[in-house]
């Protein structure tokens, strides 16, 4: 994409760190070319691929490791569970940390993380190892490049396409899984999952070079402007990162709009990471459908997430935020209530169709979310949207866990399939009453040109 923004000014001295503030002086304009924030965007994107490899897991090992070392299900669900709770709590205070310490610092040491945790389960032979490898590792790493992460980029880079950008990153998570779920099912049924596990930590290892070499933290370490901005003096690195990480969210906690958003993303995650990330392939398994072919749908699901996340972000640029999460989640409300219809030993036209539509539907919730907290909290919606987040993963780890258990107890997921419709149903109507505010500040609709 061809920059349209004219740079008025650049740094007195070139940094390519993470500092503090800088001074900038004029230049000339620099004419039409890709401005940098795209390519920041496109590391970002290749990061949280690279972070969410591990995320494709799940739903491949809960019948290997149930057959290998004789865990229940509910207590693999609750490794999972660790993982995905730790994924959202993380989040606000790694967009703390990324104030403190710079964007590219935390995110390498989040990339190390996976790669530790999912090496280091291979040689696991306890459940507790599970949960600590797999759980908090891996759940701390990934947390560190969750969502959070996506909105502190485009919060700093960008003023326009904002909605479009969040779009495209958010859909990162989905690509890394449109990517790794046939490699790892296939690695899985062919080698076991010793291999898919190392195959995961390599992907996280790849990604730190680009993430060192061209990630920067603010447009200002290369005397730019963010894109559709005007240029801004870098900040000086913010200190007590945690205890603003807690402030914000005491002064969040007081106001409607925040747990009304942070109910409706619990929701979210119960009904995509906690439902069908852990759960569609073992459940699909249970009606006589091959691994791989279960696993293959679930990337499906990734090939349209991109689509539907992407085109969600250009509808949040144009059109109230609030209807569009209400129409989601009642879309997705009901086609939850005929999945169990579905599921059959093979894949029919339905059950495409349904795939398709719940790709189109995961994450398209991200970019209006987003564009509500950034309309409500300003400055601070990067670590207000970590803690939404916090929400949507804790919602998912009660749903990985207890759908383990309800398929223990009940021999089968119906259950947790009608249960979490349901939810859907409450979440459309809890985005409707969000209340909204006359003059946002920092929403921008309509992009230069």
């Amino acid at each position: 994409m061809l920059n349209d923004v004219t740079q008025t000014t650049e740094t007195a001295a070139a940094r390519d760190g993470d500092g503090g503030a800088v001074r900038p002086r004029p230049r000339r304009p620099s004419g039409r070319r890709v401005h940098r924030a795209w390519i920041v965007a496109a590391v970002t994107f290749v990061t949280i691929i690279g972070g969410a490899a591990f995320n494709a897991l799940p739903g491949l090992l809960i019948d290997p490791l149930h057959t290998e070392f004789g865990w229940s299900r509910g207590q693999i669900g609750f490794a999972v569970s660790v993982d995905m709770a730790l994924y959202g709590l993380t989040a606000p205070f790694a967009a703390a940390l990324m104030d403190r310490f710079g964007i590219r610092r935390v995110v390498v040491v989040a990339l190390g993380a996976v790669a530790a945790g999912a090496l280091a389960s291979v040689w696991m032979t306890a459940a507790w190892q599970l949960v600590l490898y797999w759980g908090l590792l891996v759940g701390l790493g990934t947390g560190s490049m969750a969502l959070a992460f996506s909105a502190t980029v485009t919060n700093r880079w960008f003023v326009a396409r904002r909605g479009l950008v969040t779009g495209v990153l958010t859909a990162a998570g989905a690509s890394g899984q449109l990517v790794f779920l046939p490699l790892c099912a296939w690695i899985v049924a062919e080698h076991g999952w010793r291999p898919a596990s190392v195959t995961v930590a390599l992907a996280a290892l790849v990604v730190v070079p680009f993430v060192w070499l061209l990630l920067r933290d603010h447009p200002a370490d290369v005397g730019l402007a963010p894109y559709g901005g005007t240029y801004t003096v870098k900040p000086a690195p913010a200190r007590g990162a945690a205890r603003r990480t807690v402030r914000v969210l005491l002064d969040a906690a007081r106001t409607g709009p925040f747990w009304l958003l942070a109910g409706t993303f619990a929701i979210c995650g119960a009904s995509t990471n906690g439902l069908i990330r852990t759960h569609f392939v073992p459940s699909a398994h249970d009606h006589g459908m091959p691994i791989t072919a279960a696993a293959s749908l679930l990337a499906v699901i990734g090939v349209f997430d991109v689509i539907g996340t992407v085109f969600s972000g250009w509808l949040t640029d144009r059109f109230d935020a609030r209807r569009l999460l209400a129409v989601y989640y009642a879309l997705r409300g009901v086609s939850l209530l005929f999945l169990p219809m579905l599921l059959a030993p093979e894949v029919h036209p339905p059950m495409v169709l349904f795939i398709v539509f719940y790709g189109l539907d995961w994450v398209a919730t991200v970019p209006p979310t987003l564009a509500l907290c950034r309309e409500q909290y300003g400055d601070d919606s990067a670590i207000v949207f970590g803690w939404v987040l916090a929400s949507h993963q804790v919602g998912a780890a009660l749903v990985a866990f207890l759908g383990g258990v309800a398929r223990d107890v009940f021999g089968s997921y119906d259950v947790v399939w009608y249960a979490s419709g349901a939810l859907c149903a409450t979440a459309a109507l809890m985005a409707l009453v969000i209340r909204r505010v006359r003059e946002p500040s920092s929403v921008v609709t309509e992009g230069p040109g």
